[in-house]
């Protein structure tokens, strides 16, 4: 079957402004400077502040994007933010036409972090910085307005494997208590990588030859082997008990729907309030192409998930 025929045929444009690249070495400078087309901006009542914060323990210094809406009633609850990008890509500043909107629409504040990319910083450092912003953020929470408790993290695709190994750290180390984790189409696990080819998903947008890359450049070897840390690999874990109450969506041609689904099944076996979202004919990153029926369901679905995590 062509796997083609499977895509929900109002996404098929998007395949066509957004062809399939196998990242590797040589290719990832073309892949960085590449122009993604994105909706504009639409006007809000929300100021942006583009602040410096320190890293953990000599680490660098780590650029955050912190949002508030004008007409909020303080304090507000915080989404805690974390961009996609296979963790070779990405960066804050690319997500403001996502997270401005998303501010207004749900009154709350959201702080994204600039975490440094492989494989020029491979595991621990993106986890260690999203831990670090992570820490500024709950120690300015009354200067920002911010309740701590409704503080909680979201991350896309590779972002949601970062977000899934913050909640694990932070959780672990006793320090922050989050009130949520919601991970949109999140990279979890580097076994994907040696896992037999799924029959129909991972065709489109990010494939195994990506996968394998992005793996490789996070954990500095190949994936799939013996010892890798649930902190850069979140379905690694063995234990994902007491963790935040979570929401997973992913597209049902996603290169990560098994994975996702597994870990989805894991929580709700551990006791974590889980909700799963599985959407047929889609494809990684299908909610970013906006005329789609399909998408729009999915960022309704995510905004009200959202809007109830937040209280």
């Amino acid at each position: 079957m062509n796997s083609r025929d499977l895509v929900d045929p109002e996404l098929l444009p998007m395949l066509d402004m957004w062809p399939t690249m196998t990242l590797s070495a040589e290719l990832l400078p073309l892949a960085r400077g590449r122009e993604i087309a994105r909706p504009p901006v639409p006007p809000t009542d929300v100021a942006l502040e583009r602040v410096t914060v320190p890293g953990r323990d000599g680490a660098p210094d780590i650029g955050m994007d912190v949002y508030r809406p004008g007409d909020a009633s303080a304090p507000v609850g915080c989404i805690y933010h974390v961009h996609g990008g296979g963790y070779v890509m990405g960066a804050a500043s690319e997500m403001e036409f996502f997270l401005r909107p998303m501010a207004q629409e749900l009154g709350c504040a959201i702080v994204s972090v600039d975490y440094r990319l492989a494989p020029e910083t491979a595991h621990p450092g993106p986890v260690e910085d999203c831990y670090a912003g992570l820490a500024w953020t709950f120690a300015n929470a009354a200067a920002l307005d911010i309740d701590p408790a409704r503080i909680g993290v979201l991350g896309q695709s590779a972002g949601g494997g970062l977000a899934a190994a913050l909640a694990l750290l932070a959780r672990d180390r006793g320090e922050y208590g989050l009130a949520f984790q919601h991970l949109v189409y999140p990279m979890l696990d580097d076994r994907t990588c040696t896992a037999p080819a799924h029959p129909v998903a991972g065709t489109f947008v990010w494939n195994g030859g990506s996968n394998r890359f992005g793996w490789s450049a996070l954990l500095g070897q190949a994936p799939g082997g013996a010892d890798v840390s649930p902190y850069a690999a979140a379905a690694r874990a063995t234990d994902l008990s007491g963790l935040p109450p979570t929401y997973i969506m992913t597209g049902a041609l996603d290169l990560f729907v098994d994975e996702d689904i597994a870990f989805a099944q894991r929580l709700i076996a551990a006791g974590v309030p889980t909700e799963l979202q599985v959407y047929p004919g889609a494809f990684h990153a299908f909610d970013a192409f906006p005329d789609a029926a399909v998408s729009r369901r999915a960022r309704a679905d995510r905004n009200a998930a959202l809007a109830r995590a937040l209280g």
